[in-house]
């Protein structure tokens, strides 16, 4: 990969009306992207689409809303997980809609933490809705520092839980959305500067009505640097430097 002009580490590239068009967009601008999928089988459809692509990454994933109906896939997901470094979107959500379906999302992530820990330097991409110290505990007993990565997508846990978090060696994806809330604001602040990275979890998250460009992450960038006190530019290599920590191979 050539030297990338931005991170753009958690986005749905396969849920845009056009997903090729979307890779492009990413291409074109130069933005480092992690594109999760939700269901192993949405996985080898997004490798054909972004085959030859130069900044674009597939992760392979089971999304935690979707873990009641598709656990079945875990030998799948399993079968493919050679196939890629990137690892998402996985993890936990107990917030109203998906509480109920809590007990089967541990088991799914517990037994991928479990296949990742085993393959060894994977880097995952992780849900945490309402779930942080629980999401936590999981990845210090089944994925230990040293063991792979763990990017926290818009996390939303206690400044107590980013602590730990951070001291597990995690680091932490932010997008345009999450500075929306005095509560997030003030999270955000207290996260390490050399554990930030950008994200914008398009389509999902809005700006004006209308989803996010696929790898637009500029002012993300910008308004983490007026919470951390840098320059859009310093904050731009800033988090170039923490992705080039993050796809740094583990010497185990």
């Amino acid at each position: 990969m050539s030297a990338p002009r931005l991170v753009d580490f958690h986005c749905h590239l396969d849920l845009y009306p056009d997903p090729a068009a979307a890779i492009r967009a990413c291409e074109e601008a130069k933005v480092a992207t992690l594109a999760v999928t939700t269901t192993p089988k949405a996985f080898r459809q997004n490798m054909n689409l972004a085959k030859g692509a130069e900044f674009v990454r597939i992760g392979l994933g089971i999304h935690p809303h979707l873990a009641e109906q598709r656990w079945t896939e875990l030998p799948l997901f399993e079968a493919l997980l050679p196939e890629t470094r990137y690892v998402g979107e996985v993890g936990l959500d107990a917030s109203p809609a998906h509480y109920r379906s809590i007990d089967r999302q541990v088991d799914v992530f517990r037994r991928i933490l479990t296949s990742c820990q085993r393959a060894g330097d994977k880097i995952l991409s992780v849900h945490s809705v309402r779930t942080a110290s629980k999401v936590l505990d999981h990845i210090e007993e089944l994925l230990p520092k040293g063991s792979g990565k763990v990017v926290l997508h818009w996390f939303s846990g206690s400044v107590a839980d980013a602590r730990r978090a951070a001291a597990l060696g995690c680091y932490f994806s932010v997008n345009q959305a999450m500075f929306r809330s005095e509560r997030s604001v003030a999270l955000l602040g207290t996260l390490p500067l050399d554990r930030l990275l950008t994200e914008t979890d398009g389509p999902f998250v809005e700006v004006d009505g209308s989803p996010v460009t696929p790898g637009g992450v500029d002012e993300a960038v910008r308004m983490l640097g007026d919470v951390v006190g840098l320059g859009a530019e310093e904050m731009r290599r800033a988090i170039l430097n923490n992705l080039k920590a993050v796809l740094e191979r583990s010497a185990n």
